[in-house]
């Protein structure tokens, strides 16, 4: 596994448990807004990354710092943290462009610990076998706006079935899981809530996330993009709530 980065600790990415962050490199979207800048290409170079991410609970920023991890060492640092964690959460980057992922994980079990992925969504055959072979407890998944706006979205193009194939099989699993929203001005309008809301109708929980402008991202040129207010977020909160059964803003 091509690993990125390492966050040693947090309280909020794997509801209710103590998780450790792998963050997994290269991905196969190329998203404007995408704040991992440095997790999205496929070799990282030497040395390390810094970016700043304003996401604890009392607004204070916080500098997560991002360079390549052996296995070796991060399998010495699990084995270091067990009792003391209960999960790790896999992010990306999207981790399942890496064909060891399934291995890579059973690796992280036989320590006891849960595991929660974070995907994009685009490679359903992946996620099906995951969850088939019982190796994910948790899974959340980016819906990056409506069908037709994926490409420029993105910057990609994509099998958009397979979106609709990886929603269908998240719902049907039996496992926790949450739908998550970027919302970016120009991107995604409350029209696009809707037609969002329409793809996953029924879900259990869907969080819409606001834009962060004040960070380093993969298209520059979206640094100085204005984010929705939060009066124009619950707007978007509040159609959302129509379609699932749990609908908040991160």
């Amino acid at each position: 596994m091509i690993i990125g980065g390492l966050q040693k600790f947090s309280l909020l990415d794997y509801p209710n448990y103590i998780s450790a962050i792998i963050f997994t490199q290269g991905c196969n979207f190329r998203c404007h807004f995408c704040y991992n800048p440095m997790l999205v290409w496929p070799k990282l170079e030497s040395g390390k990354f810094k970016n700043i991410n304003s996401s604890d609970n009392s607004g204070e920023k916080i500098e997560k710092v991002y360079s390549r991890f052996l296995e070796d060492d991060l399998f010495d640092f699990l084995r270091k943290r067990q009792k003391k964690l209960d999960a790790v959460v896999i992010t990306g980057g999207e981790p399942t462009i890496h064909k060891d992922l399934p291995d890579f994980i059973k690796k992280i079990r036989k320590l006891g610990f849960k595991v929660k992925l974070d995907t994009n969504g685009t490679n359903p055959e992946m996620l099906k076998s995951l969850i088939d072979k019982k190796l994910i407890d948790y899974i959340a998944m980016d819906i990056k706006g409506s069908l037709e706006n994926y490409a420029i979205i993105t910057g990609m193009c994509l099998n958009i079935d397979n979106i609709k194939k990886s929603i269908k099989i998240i719902t049907q699993s039996g496992l926790p899981y949450e739908f998550r929203t970027t919302v970016v001005a120009s991107l995604v309008e409350k029209k696009d809530i809707k037609k969002i809301g329409e793809l996953i109708k029924g879900a259990k929980k869907w969080y819409l996330q606001n834009f962060k402008s004040d960070i380093n991202l993969v298209d520059d040129s979206f640094e100085k993009h204005k984010p929705y207010s939060l009066k124009e977020m619950e707007e978007m909160r509040k159609i959302g709530e129509t379609y699932v059964d749990f609908c908040d803003i991160r």
